[in-house]
């Protein structure tokens, strides 16, 4: 059984392989480095091929002109133009691919962030059990000679050395009213 992913972004609820997470708004709508760089492609896809496009129609102006003066204007308006768009679009497609990049280095970034909590998560649960499974914070105690049960892990006794465990005869002890804990029997 897998969980869907919530709006909140509660805990656990982690988007499953597989699973559809789209919301339903556009997905350009509030992600400006996607739309950064939808406009590079696109700008670099029209103008680099209309570049080489406005070259050739300058050769063959110049072409079919016998006119040296005449072939100038060709030269000047069809080739240098066309060189210089070939140039641009060339680099707005390259800023485009560097776009991508860069998003794909920030989702995987992410990604790995999320990784490394849920590890930790994991780790710190974990450490926190026995060789039994029990919850070793849960394990209920009596700091030095005192009155009140605590659990280990309680912010009250964090500091202090001189726990022992709370044994079957807990019924003189007060519970404390930070952590709660409750005594296995």
């Amino acid at each position: 059984m897998t969980t869907a992913a919530t709006p909140s972004g509660r805990a656990g609820s982690l988007p499953r392989a597989g699973e559809s997470t789209r919301s339903g708004i556009a997905p350009l709508k509030d992600n400006h480095y996607a739309l950064l760089q939808v406009v590079l492609f696109w700008a670099g896809a029209i103008m680099l091929p209309l570049g080489i496009v406005v070259i050739i129609l300058g050769w063959y102006g110049a072409a079919n002109t016998p006119y040296q003066w005449d072939q100038m204007s060709y030269v000047v308006s069809g080739g240098m133009l066309g060189l210089g768009l070939t140039f641009v679009g060339g680099f707005l497609y390259f800023g485009a691919w560097l776009a991508r990049i860069a998003a794909d280095g920030r989702e995987s970034s992410k990604r790995l962030a999320d990784t490394l909590l849920v590890l930790a998560e994991v780790t710190a649960t974990s450490a926190r059990t026995d060789e039994q499974g029990h919850d070793v914070g849960a394990i209920p105690v009596v700091a030095g000679g005192g009155t009140t049960m605590h659990r280990r892990d309680c912010a009250l006794i964090a500091h202090r050395d001189d726990l022992t465990p709370v044994g079957e005869d807990n019924a003189h002890l007060a519970t404390c009213r930070v952590c709660r804990p409750t005594a296995r029997r």
